[in-house]
């Protein structure tokens, strides 16, 4: 077990990094900050050179690696970083210097257990990409297949033990403050994204994603995965068939050949749709670097370290309550939030349906263009908030790559009515699914009505017990002491004495005790 004093020398540093880039002053305004970690960024601002507009996204690429896909988890949180931190984070690229190809070479030896030349006639020594976790080369195979070979960074799985291990114990203490912080429940985000990154560690898991992820899509029209090569695939090397396309970010390329980019933007909409609700299982890092588009107009997905996946019960829920956005039928909305006990039993449902119609109803028919986001998600946030409801981490890749899908999507058609494309899918999905009974499923709601108002009582009782679908389990969150309990002694010291105290002052960034690195030296 890493002790106390190595994470919060680890805080230390990361805090004083934050400062530096303006990062702590948002976070310090946001009101979900809890007082006690408020007062202590404004404490670590003092003697830094602070700028005035923040770059959470400078500040996390400053700190590392696995900093940097940390900072595109948070981006999907506004409700625990802030707006103007989250809509920052959005534009981390994850990229970063490449590591000398002797260096990588040996990767590829060491994983497939044979010298280079026996896999492949020719591979690039200068990569098409870099990234945190892996850089990419394009190759081509002793049979004559163009590939492209992603390769595990040297250490990386090292480095990113360590510093999730530091994440771990920062959001223990933060969830120890109560109130705000534990209703967002940080703990297990960190337990969500630490099981995403050890998912995107090891390259077989990546391609049997992309296989099951081109099973499930098979018959889409107009969008595929490349073919995985397992005879040159292990737990630190990716082989896959390589793509000539034009990136999907790329307006002018693509209106060059003769694209039609609004039907690519609906084509992509509908192409999402499928996957997270008629499959459960979507590809959850859908922005503009990973989707380019063939000469034949149709969208090929690239890099699936990240997928998510939801429950055919979760999947239900999360069909009704789209279609319901976008039908204005907000009391069911209310109503499957209920059932799937996001919201507490003692709030009431119909004072909930009016707060979802004060956020839906600006939306509704209007194209993208005309929506203001930023309000849109104070409204959603201000709800939960209203309400109690807890983080529901499951739904963060969902909602990541929502916001990823869209974004894509305006900028092929700025246009573009997102409700339009998805309300036809989403009522045809439902009714497929359940059949024509669903035809009579306003009515026997509203003849059964007076059987569903059960006491109070009842409802608690059921919170108490695990509902069959639904959110899956959560990933185990670590027990971890809490470095202010008097029984917990520190490594070199008699107890809590100096260290209990200067781990009070890194609780959330590390902010608090940055500033006194910063006095010190």
């Amino acid at each position: 077990m890493t002790a106390p004093r190595t994470h919060i020398l680890r805080l230390l540093k990361w805090g004083r990094i934050l400062a530096r880039h303006g990062a702590l002053k948002g976070l310090e305004a946001a009101p979900q900050t809890p007082p006690e970690v408020r007062r202590l960024f404004r404490i670590a601002r003092l003697g830094a050179s602070v700028p005035r507009t923040p770059d959470y996204a400078g500040a996390f690429r400053a700190i590392g690696p696995a900093a940097i896909k940390l900072g595109q988890t948070l981006a999907t949180r506004p409700d625990l970083v802030g707006e103007e931190a989250a809509n920052n984070l959005l534009e981390l690229q994850d990229s970063l210097p490449p590591v000398p190809f002797d260096l990588i070479r040996a990767e590829i030896e060491n994983g497939l257990g044979g010298p280079l030349e026996k896999f492949f006639a020719h591979v690039d020594p200068v990569p098409v990409g870099a990234a945190s976790v892996a850089q990419v080369h394009r190759g081509r195979t002793i049979e004559g297949r163009d590939v492209a070979i992603k390769v595990l960074r040297p250490g990386v799985r090292k480095n990113f033990a360590r510093d999730i291990d530091t994440y771990e114990w920062a959001a223990a203490h933060l969830e120890s403050l109560g109130g705000e912080a534990t209703r967002l429940r940080p703990q297990l985000t960190i337990a969500n994204f630490k099981r995403w990154t050890l998912r995107e560690l090891d390259l077989r898991r990546e391609a049997a994603s992309a296989s099951e992820l081109a099973s499930a899509m098979d018959g889409h029209p107009g969008y595929r995965v490349p073919e995985i090569d397992w005879d040159r695939t292990c737990g630190t090397v990716m082989t896959l068939e390589w793509i000539d396309g034009i990136k999907i970010s790329n307006r002018e390329a693509l209106i060059a050949a003769g694209h039609d980019l609004p039907d690519l933007a609906r084509r992509l909409v509908l192409a999402f749709l499928r996957q997270a609700i008629a499959g459960g299982f979507f590809h959850a890092d859908m922005h503009q670097g990973n989707l380019f588009v063939a000469a034949d107009g149709t969208i090929v997905a690239i890099d699936f370290g990240i997928m998510g996946r939801i429950d055919r019960q979760a999947r239900f829920w999360l069909a009704e309550i789209l279609y319901g956005l976008t039908t204005g039928n907000y009391r069911r909305v209310a109503e499957i939030h209920f059932e799937a006990q996001y919201v507490p039993s003692y709030h009431n449902v119909d004072e909930f349906a009016t707060a979802l119609r004060a956020v839906g109803e600006p939306m509704r028919g209007k194209p993208v263009s005309e929506l203001s986001v930023g309000q849109m998600l104070d409204g959603l946030f201000a709800i939960t908030r209203d309400f109690d409801m807890k983080t529901q981490p499951h739904l963060l890749l969902l909602q990541k790559t929502m916001v990823m899908v869209e974004g894509v999507a305006t900028q092929l058609d700025p246009n573009i009515n997102m409700w339009d494309v998805a309300a036809p899918y989403v009522r045809d999905w439902i009714r497929g699914e359940l059949g024509p009974e669903t035809l009579l499923a306003d009515r026997i709601n509203t003849d059964v009505a007076t059987l569903l108002r059960l006491p109070d009582l009842v409802r608690r009782l059921e919170e108490q017990v695990p509902k069959k679908g639904g959110a899956p389990e959560p990933p185990p969150i670590p027990h971890i002491p809490l470095i202010w309990d008097r029984k917990v002694r520190v490594a070199g010291t008699g107890g809590g004495g100096f260290w209990s105290h200067l781990a009070a002052l890194v609780i959330g960034a590390g902010a608090g005790a940055a500033a006194l690195f910063a006095w010190v030296h």
